[in-house]
């Protein structure tokens, strides 16, 4: 029987629609798994009918309950697209809890019409901690080149410094280092964690996080027996990982490990959340609101995010 996995509709006035629909097109998609679509059904048959995208079933579409009448106004921000896609990711987690699917797949949202539409979280990753009650989730970047774990995720830069404690290094590296093991199936991944000053603080002399907390946290990483080095200038590592088979990187914030991670990939990364009870992938990019009703959205991050996802059911099982 084939897995049955669920595609959030995004933001229905950005590309949501569009590359979920163009996904289901692609044969490998088709052949391995069962899909549904979580979200409206006008905002789906819009991006079918206005694109001229030929998808056929066999495919699902679950229009949760309560969601609002649909206005696509396609590039703007709109408390009602924010709705959709706020109550599109809590039924598809609803669907994840009860196993009437084996993993989600979510749609590239707009954070700023979430909060219009009162879901006050600062993304998708952070909505789906609370709902699953997760202690600890993180994101992480895959492509075929590169994985990179993030510590922290949708904050401030200048808050950064504040939020990174050796608690929370060693946290996230841990569920790095987990996931690794159990979902890529590695037997003894090395994690390199970047500095957050430049040239590793310099002795102090350019900041002081490198010895106060992570060079704390890398001791006490290592007393658990994970292989983890650092910390390493970004402006180092990132050079060296394309030869470094098996090797992950931790970067301490967003842009960090991102900008790197999408580089490197060329738009076409995945990410995934880990620390929740279920599998949860994503596209690596945004709603594209100046591309959006063009027909011209690359599906591939998010076909890429549902393949992810089926190679890690199978690595599961």
């Amino acid at each position: 029987m084939k897995p049955v996995i669920a595609i959030t509709v995004g933001d229905y006035n950005g590309i949501g629609p569009e590359i979920a629909l163009k996904s289901l097109l692609h044969p490998a998609v088709r052949k391995s798994c069962q899909c549904i679509l979580v979200g409206p059904g006008e905002a789906f048959a819009y991006a079918r009918h206005r694109l001229n995208i030929p998808v056929k079933p066999p495919f699902v579409l679950y229009t949760p309950s309560g969601t609002q009448s649909v206005r696509i106004q396609p590039g703007r921000i709109s408390s009602g697209a924010g709705h959709a896609a706020g109550r599109a990711l809590e039924a598809a987690t609803s669907l994840a809890l009860s196993g009437t699917v084996s993993a989600i797949v979510t749609g590239p949202v707009s954070k700023r019409a979430l909060h219009l539409a009162g879901f006050m979280y600062p993304g998708q990753t952070e909505m789906l901690q609370h709902l699953t009650r997760a202690r600890s989730v993180a994101m992480m970047l895959v492509s075929p080149r590169m994985k990179v774990g993030l510590v922290t995720i949708h904050l401030p830069l200048r808050q950064v410094p504040y939020k990174i404690t050796r608690k929370l290094v060693t946290e996230k590296v841990v569920l790095v280092h987990q996931a690794l093991r159990k979902d890529w199936l590695i037997r003894s991944p090395r994690i390199a964690i970047l500095s957050l000053n430049p040239h590793a603080g310099e002795g102090g002399l350019l900041g002081r996080e490198e010895r106060e907390v992570i060079e704390p946290a890398i001791e006490a990483l290592i007393g658990e027996g994970i292989e983890v080095e650092g910390p390493i200038p970004a402006d180092s590592l990132f050079l060296q990982l394309k030869n470094m088979e098996n090797t992950i990187a931790v970067a301490l914030y967003h842009d960090h490990g991102m900008i790197p991670a999408k580089m490197m990939s060329q738009g076409h990364a995945v990410n995934c959340t880990l620390g929740l009870p279920f599998l949860r992938t994503a596209p690596d990019h945004g709603p594209a609101f100046d591309i959006a009703g063009t027909g011209t959205a690359d599906p591939e991050s998010l076909r890429r995010a549902v393949v992810e996802g089926l190679e890690l059911l199978k690595k599961r099982r």
